[in-house]
């Protein structure tokens, strides 16, 4: 199993969930200083929060890496904590990822997706949709999503760009439905470069009262990543979102 080593200032562990969270950390990759906030608030539902985060600066092999991810669990928590639990480390076990990130970042997700079908009923019958962003040596952003969570790149002040986003006909577990879903990935990657501002993971509890370019709009007030991420929370909430509201935002300064 990989093994992460966190660098710089105030990185942030894999953290549990909770109604109510928020942090932040920091750090470099090479030339390129990367600052990152999250902000998570359960909805307005009866059912206990489902929304999971990831979000660390890490060093493995030798190589800076970023590990970004937003989880909304459905029919229950418990897919949504075991793929922020193993999601990551069985991405980075892969032989490819080193040199073809994008198979790896696939293989990945369909073991993981057997992994949680093969613990039924350990696991429950629910699922999660996922999108993660794995940010390698500060040069590199690969994202991956499967289900309607979405991560968004700002680069040069340009209308933002969807690096991930595919409708919930692909989502993780969901074991009676599995003969309708599949957890293959839609993988991008980006360059970041002297142009790149910065990224946004969130949840459908943000997207289903925003647009890609309102988030921004938001996000991009904020120098200071945690803060971004709370009011963008908070705008979700005022536009009436009753969904858990999850968000990771990541700043890039060269």
């Amino acid at each position: 199993m990989a093994r992460f080593c966190c660098f710089g200032a105030g990185c942030s562990e894999l953290t549990g969930h909770a109604s109510t969270t928020s942090g932040k950390g920091k750090g470099c990759q090479g030339q390129v200083k990367v600052s990152y906030g999250f902000s998570l608030v359960r909805g307005k539902t009866n059912h206990p929060m489902e929304d999971f985060h990831v979000a660390e600066l890490a060093e493995v092999k030798g190589n800076e890496l970023g590990l970004f991810a937003i989880y909304d669990g459905h029919l229950g928590d418990t897919v949504p904590a075991y793929l922020q639990k193993n999601l990551f480390p069985n991405i980075l076990n892969e032989e490819e990822f080193w040199t073809h990130p994008d198979r790896a970042i696939t293989k990945a997700y369909e073991k993981t997706d057997k992994a949680i079908l093969s613990h039924t009923p350990d696991l429950g019958q629910g699922g999660s949709t996922a999108v993660t962003a794995i940010l390698i040596n500060g040069s590199k952003l690969w994202v991956a999503n499967v289900g309607d969570s979405r991560a968004v790149l700002l680069k040069g002040g340009d209308v933002p760009r969807v690096c991930g986003q595919l409708a919930v006909s692909r989502a993780f577990g969901d074991r009676n439905l599995k003969s309708l879903l599949k957890s293959e990935p839609d993988v991008k990657v980006e360059d970041i470069d002297h142009t790149a501002e910065l990224v946004v993971l969130a949840s459908d509890g943000v997207w289903k009262v925003m647009n890609n370019q309102e988030a921004v709009d938001v996000v991009k007030r904020y120098k200071d990543p945690q803060t971004a991420a709370k009011q963008l929370v908070a705008e979700a909430v005022k536009r009436d979102s009753k969904d858990d509201i999850s968000c990771v935002v990541v700043r890039f300064k060269m």
